[in-house]
This record gives C-alpha cells, structure tokens and sequence, in this order.
C-alpha cells in the first residue's frame, strides 16, 4: 500500500515559503466577502475578470475551441496541441462542480504540452447548480469517449492521460469508471489527480477542518456537494463518490495533496484502495500544501508541478 511519512504532518516539516503563503492565503481570504452571499453566476464573472484568489493565467494563442456531440448535447472542448502529439492529456478544471472554465489554466496547460510534447484537452462540462449530477459527468464521459475513438486519427497516437484538481479529480475517476463500465473501455494509460473530493459525505478531515480560510473550508465542502447533487441521490453511489467504487482494472495513478488540505483523507484513502484494488497509485504528500497549493507561485507550487510532469513522461 502506498506509504504514509507521519513525519510529513509535522510542523516542523512545513518550508517558512509555505508558511508565508498560507498566511498570505487565510489574510486575503478574510478580507474577501463570503462567495455564499452570491449567485454562482456572478461568483463565476469575478474569477472571469482575474479577480479570484488563485493568481489569473494568460490566454493560450493557439488553443482553439472544438464542440463534441454527445448524447446530452454538445460539449465544448479547449484544445492545446504541439506540431506532433506524442500523446493526448484529457484535463477536468475544478471549481466544485459549479465555477472556473475551460480556459482558466491555459498557462499550465501550455507548460504541459511544452514539457512532455502530449496535447492538452480541457473540458467546458456543464456547471451546478443550474446543472446539477448527473450532467458535469455526462459531459466528462462524452468527450472521453470521443477521445478514445479519434485520438489516433485526429493526434496521431493512441497514448491518452487524464487527471485534473479538486472536482476535476473526482470527474477524472468517475470518467475511468464510467468508460470501464458503461463502454468496457480503459484507454487511459495514467491518472494524475491533485486533492479530489472522493468521498462526497466528507471525509473525517473533510469533517474536522473548520472555517479556517485556507481555499477551501468544511462549509465550502459542504455547500459545494449541496449544489452539486440533487436531492434524494445517495452520495455513496460510486458514480458520486468514487471511492466507493469496484477500482480493479484502472490506471497507473499519481495522487497529490497537501497537508493543510481539508481532503486529505480523501486522497489517502483513495490511493490504497487504488493499490489493493491491484493498480499502481503513486502518493505525494506535501508538507503545509493547502487546497490545490500548486496553483499558487511558490517553490513548493513548482516541485509539485515537476512531480507531475516527470509521472506523465514516464507513463
């Protein structure tokens, strides 16, 4: 089972940078009004506007935007590609299930494809809570299974990667399970998925964080999962909740999360039964990490960033 450092959880192994970023974190948070108090829609025009807590990425130039037809209607995609692809990364932006877009991370995006030459595709899937579950999976699962019939002949190569932050974690594994199950499909020859929320009925560090504004609170947690899954809907049904799900027969996956994460215990749980489950999972701790920390500009930001690309080239 993948190994677990109790000294990584330690105080003293949090880096001063780390330390001052997390401050930096908590005070800007603090001083920002409660994103409860809003509609999303107009939570979702500040971040537009660069004006959210994680810094504003530029604009791709060459990243255009492609509609793949679905069952459910159509999804747009934000395509990123070199001259020759060596591979192709399906990545699922984060947000909760109900803010951020397609084209919020075209920086890191751009950063992958340079790095690892695989071209990047990142998914515009539908939003809570004016489109609740199951429509941001559906969406997930229509445009991986496109993917898993064009990539050879619209990228030349079959080798496809999946991964992305927080919800978009949690939307990459119930894609895996959904093209295994649904399609009999397992395309993906890796998973990199950074802080997801597995376990959608909270997690005990889900449950005990608190109000402390580092990202993402147990309030946060809580009335994201609310807006996101309709009433009535048990969010123990693997297709909510991925870690209750049969994990045989998936991917090599790399798991990455922070100490000061409220879902730590989801990645920790997740990444054994990943293993147990017979796959190869991959555990990343990072001392005083909070929510998605690598989107933030600091040393431990970037080591972070080198993991996953050094995961993504070796597979």
């Amino acid at each position: 089972m993948p190994s677990v450092d109790p000294a990584l959880f330690r105080p003293e192994a949090v880096a001063p940078e780390t330390s001052a970023m997390n401050a930096d974190i908590v005070a800007k948070m603090s001083s920002l009004p409660d994103i409860w108090a809003f509609p999303a829609e107009m939570i979702r025009e500040v971040r537009r506007q660069g004006k959210g807590l994680f810094p504003a990425q530029a604009k791709s130039p060459r990243a255009r935007t492609e509609i793949i037809e679905g069952p459910n209607g159509r999804v747009p995609v934000r395509i990123i590609a070199p001259h020759a692809s060596s591979g192709v990364y399906l990545h699922i932006h984060g947000g909760g299930w109900m803010l951020n877009q397609a084209d919020f991370q075209d920086e890191t995006l751009e950063r992958i494809v340079e790095a690892t030459g695989l071209a990047c595709i990142s998914v515009e899937y539908r939003l809570a809570p004016e489109h609740p579950y199951p429509a941001g999976p559906d969406d997930c699962e229509t445009v991986a299974l496109w993917l898993a019939g064009a990539a050879a002949g619209r990228f030349g190569t079959d080798r496809l990667f999946i991964g992305g932050e927080s919800a978009g974690a949690t939307l990459s594994a119930v894609t895996l399970l959904r093209l295994r199950d649904r399609h009999g499909l397992t395309p993906f020859r890796g998973a990199n998925l950074v802080a997801g929320c597995y376990d959608l009925g909270m997690t005990p560090s889900a449950r005990r964080f608190g109000l402390e504004k580092l990202v993402l609170t147990s309030r946060d947690i809580e009335l994201f999962v609310r807006a996101y899954v309709p009433a009535g809907q048990s969010l123990r049904s693997p297709d909510v909740s991925p870690l209750y799900a049969d994990l045989a027969g998936m991917p090599p996956a790399l798991f990455s999360i922070g100490t000061r994460d409220a879902l730590v215990d989801d990645t920790l749980f997740m990444a054994t039964r990943w293993e147990v489950a017979g796959g190869s999972a991959a555990l990343r701790i990072w001392p005083g990490g909070c929510h998605v920390f690598r989107g933030f500009d600091f040393p431990m930001a970037e080591a972070a960033f080198a993991e996953e690309i050094a995961f993504l080239r070796s597979h």
